[in-house]
């Protein structure tokens, strides 16, 4: 089986060569720059199958590297963990509005980097690409072809709009949802959401759920993820 690929991209040398350490140590094959630019240049020739991008960084940023790799065909799907150091929610809301996956604040344990690298290509391997596709998550099940949603062997009733934001969220269990992109992604002709809004229809889903409401979680000054389970 071939070694999963990460490209890790930071213009400080001793955070690069501590990333590359503990992750080829766990197997990866791990490739290392120190420029936006290069980093945008090296995903575009030798897709790597995750990054691991610093969000300051000299030149092309963090930020702007983020979207270029999302508007890219060839790298829209590549999951990107973000690095700040700040940890300010300005930040990390920045970063995951342009596509960011998840992030990570400096200064950082390596053991905690390694496991979230872990669970992103987890989740990006078996997520499902296919937005009709049904979603099974402990005792929750989502059926879209039926409109259907059955918690632990029982049928729940939910509005369109809680419907359409339960199921992008499991879709992608422990990603961090922006309020903007869980309005963006359920957005439609026959559903109108706001950023406010938004926070209405999670407490009723989580009034619905009943047993598993546990399964939506809030993080705080950034959005919701569904549990990965």
């Amino acid at each position: 089986m071939a070694r999963q690929k990460v490209l890790v991209v930071d213009d400080e040398e001793d955070i690069l060569e501590l990333i590359e350490y503990n992750l080829a140590k766990q197997g990866f094959q791990v490739s290392c720059v120190t420029s936006g630019e290069d980093g945008v240049k090296v995903a575009r020739t030798q897709v790597p199958d995750l990054v691991v991008l610093d969000l300051m960084l000299p030149g092309l940023d963090g930020l702007e590297v983020c979207r270029t790799l999302k508007a890219d065909p060839k790298t829209k799907g590549v999951p990107v963990l973000m690095l700040t150091a700040k940890g300010e929610e300005s930040d990390v809301i920045r970063g995951l509005e342009c596509g960011a996956d998840d992030y990570i604040t400096k200064p950082f344990s390596p053991r905690v980097l390694v496991a979230r690298v872990k669970a992103a290509l987890r989740r990006g391997s078996h997520a499902p690409e296919e937005p009709g596709a049904a979603v099974t998550l402990g005792q929750l099940a989502i059926h879209p072809g039926r409109h259907e949603v059955v918690v632990a062997g029982e049928k729940i009733d939910l509005t369109f709009t809680e419907f359409r934001i339960l199921h992008l969220l499991a879709r992608r269990p422990g990603w961090v949802f922006t309020r903007a992109q869980i309005v963006e992604g359920v957005q439609g002709q026959d559903v109108a959401v706001t950023d406010r809004s938004v926070d209405v229809h999670i407490v009723s889903l989580r009034r619905k759920l009943g047993p598993v409401e546990e399964y939506l979680e809030t993080v705080r000054g950034v959005g919701y993820r569904m549990k990965d389970i």
